[in-house]
């Protein structure tokens, strides 16, 4: 499966995103791509420990230290990641521990080996692409 199909194998799957390290802050890009995207229809799931840990909610949505504590009461179809790459491996053990079926590491965001790794144990995996210009770029590749 190339890149593309991957992306589309993503689309077709469902639209609830575990957001790893979306921000409160309406000016940081891991809060407008999630804005966007739960605009188009998408759940968003925010995972942010600090949030969390004060019982605040981002974009409406309650926010979840953790991926696994996430995964405990949400129905996870993508992992986001907003973090930097040298903090992904951590994350995508943890995409692989819950079962999460794909992760989407956006853009500037690269970790090959724990890329493969999960893509080994079954996950779908993008890297270094922006999940809402993705999404709004699908039909104008149709043919």
């Amino acid at each position: 499966m190339n890149e593309q199909q991957t992306i589309q194998a993503i689309f077709d799957a469902g639209h609830t995103v575990a957001v790893v390290g979306l921000s409160p802050k309406a000016w940081r890009e891991s809060f407008g791509v999630s804005r966007a995207m739960q605009a188009a229809g998408w759940r968003i799931i925010p995972v942010n420990p600090v949030a969390a840990e004060r019982g605040e909610s981002i974009l409406g949505e309650k926010a979840y230290a953790t991926l696994s504590d996430a995964a405990l009461h949400e129905k996870i179809d993508l992992v986001n990641v907003f973090r930097n790459s040298g903090d992904v491996p951590p994350v995508m053990d943890e995409a692989i521990a819950i079962g999460a079926p794909a992760v989407w590491l956006q853009m500037g965001i690269r970790h090959d080996d724990a890329a493969d790794r999960a893509r080994a144990a079954g996950l779908k995996v993008v890297q270094d692409r922006c999940l809402k210009v993705e999404w709004m770029m699908r039909d104008r590749r149709s043919p």
